[in-house]
C-alpha cells in the first residue's frame, strides 16, 4: 500500500488562508470580492467551514483519508463538473443532444436572440458559449476577463470590463454567470429542482448523500408546473452552492474513473465520461467542466491522463486512470498544491 504519510502532512501543513467563519472575517472568505460594484457581495448563504481533509481512494477501495472526510463543506466549482454529470443524466433520458441548439427545445428562457440561439449544450459545457444576458440579474460582463489559476492565456483586459463578444464556439471564458444559466436551462429540462435529480441519479446509487445540500441565491427562484423551484448555482463565488463531504466528492471520482458505471448500473450514459476528457479545441486544458492535464502544465508530476474537478477555496479532486485513483483535498492553499500532487504522485509510483 502506498504511504501518503508525507502528502497528508503536507496539506494539513498548509490550510488555505480564510478565516474558517466567514462571519468573523467576511473581507478575507470568498472570491466575490474580486467583482466590481454592486457585484461584489454574496447572493446566497455560506457557513463556517472545516479544516484541511482529504480523502485517496486506490481501485476502488480507500487507502488513506485525514481531517474530516465526513464533514459537508462548500465546494465553489467542483459543482460545474457536477453540472456535466446532470446533462449526462439528462442525455440518458432523451432530454438533450450535446450538438442541439438550447433554444430549439428550451424556448423563452435567454437563449432566444440572434446572437444566443446558436449556442449548444456542448457550448456551454467547454465553457465557449459566449452567452450574453443578465441570469438573476447578474449580467454575463461582470465575468469578462476572468482569470482562473489554471487558465494560461495571458490577462486580456480588467475583470469586469465588458469585451467583444465572438460566435458561439469561438472564444473561452471561465464565466460563472454562464454556468449560472446553463444550471438554469438543465433545471427546465428535468423540471424538478437539480440538487433533487443529483442526490437520485447520483449520489444516492453511489452511496452517499449525507448532508448534501445544493442552494440557491436567496432571490433566484423560477416557477415550473405551477412550483417554486430554486435555479442553484454552479459554484459558490456569489454564495448558496453545493455543500458535500470529501467522501462523496470521492465517490463521485470513482464514478468517473469507471466510466460512469457503479456496481454494474451506468448512472451516465455510455461514452459520456469519455466525451467530458476530450480536449477543448480552442481550450485543450480544458474538457466538459473540468480540467484536463494533458501537457503537464496543471500539474507537472501528475500522470498526463490525469483530469481535476477545482474549486476556489482549495478544493481539488484528482482522477488519475493510470494508477486506478482518486484523490480528495480540500481547504489547502492554492499556491501549496503543486507539493501536495508532487507528493501524491511519488507515492503512487511508489
Amino acid at each position: 500500500m502506498p504511504d501518503f504519510s508525507e502528502a497528508i502532512v503536507h496539506a494539513q501543513s498548509h490550510e488555505v488562508p480564510w478565516p474558517r467563519d466567514p462571519s468573523a472575517d467576511p473581507a478575507h472568505w470568498g472570491v466575490h470580492h474580486a467583482d466590481a460594484p454592486p457585484f461584489n457581495v454574496l447572493r446566497g448563504p455560506v457557513h463556517a467551514r472545516g479544516g484541511v481533509s482529504g480523502v485517496v481512494f486506490l481501485r476502488g477501495e480507500e487507502a488513506a483519508s485525514w481531517g474530516e472526510p465526513a464533514r459537508a463543506d462548500l465546494t465553489f466549482s467542483v459543482a460545474k463538473t457536477y453540472l456535466a454529470l446532470l446533462a449526462g443524466v439528462a442525455h440518458a433520458r432523451g432530454l438533450l443532444d450535446p450538438a442541439e441548439t438550447i433554444a430549439s427545445r428550451l424556448p423563452g428562457i435567454g437563449f432566444d436572440d440572434a446572437h444566443n440561439r446558436a449556442i449548444t449544450w456542448a457550448h456551454m459545457l467547454e465553457q465557449t458559449s459566449e452567452w450574453q444576458g443578465s441570469c438573476f440579474g447578474m449580467p454575463d460582463e461582470v465575468e469578462h476577463h476572468r482569470r482562473v489559476s489554471h487558465d494560461p492565456k495571458p490577462p486580456q483586459g480588467r475583470k469586469g470590463e465588458r469585451r467583444d463578444l465572438q460566435a458561439p464556439g469561438r472564444y473561452w471564458e471561465y464565466n460563472d454567470v454562464r454556468i449560472n444559466q446553463l444550471s438554469l436551462a438543465l433545471l427546465h429540462l428535468f423540471r424538478r429542482p437539480l440538487p433533487e435529480v443529483f442526490r437520485e441519479a447520483v449520489l444516492a446509487p453511489l452511496g452517499g448523500g449525507e448532508g448534501f445540500r445544493w442552494v440557491g441565491y436567496d432571490d433566484a427562484w423560477v416557477e415550473i408546473d405551477g412550483q417554486r423551484m430554486p435555479s442553484v448555482p454552479g459554484g459558490s463565488h456569489w454564495g448558496g452552492g453545493v455543500s458535500i463531504s470529501a467522501r462523496d466528492q470521492a465517490r463521485i471520482g470513482q464514478l468517473l474513473l469507471d466510466d460512469g458505471v457503479h456496481a454494474g448500473q451506468a448512472l451516465l450514459p455510455p461514452g459520456w465520461v469519455r466525451r467530458m476528457q476530450q480536449p477543448c479545441a480552442i481550450a485543450p486544458f480544458y474538457g466538459w467542466l473540468a480540467w484536463l492535464n494533458r501537457d503537464g502544465a496543471m500539474f507537472a508530476d501528475a500522470t498526463r491522463e490525469s483530469w481535476f474537478m477545482v474549486g476556489a477555496g482549495g478544493h481539488y479532486v484528482w482522477m488519475d486512470p493510470v494508477h486506478q485513483a482518486v484523490v480528495v483535498v480540500r481547504w489547502l492553499d492554492p499556491a501549496r498544491a503543486p507539493g501536495f500532487v508532487t507528493r501524491v504522485a511519488r507515492a503512487l509510483r511508489g
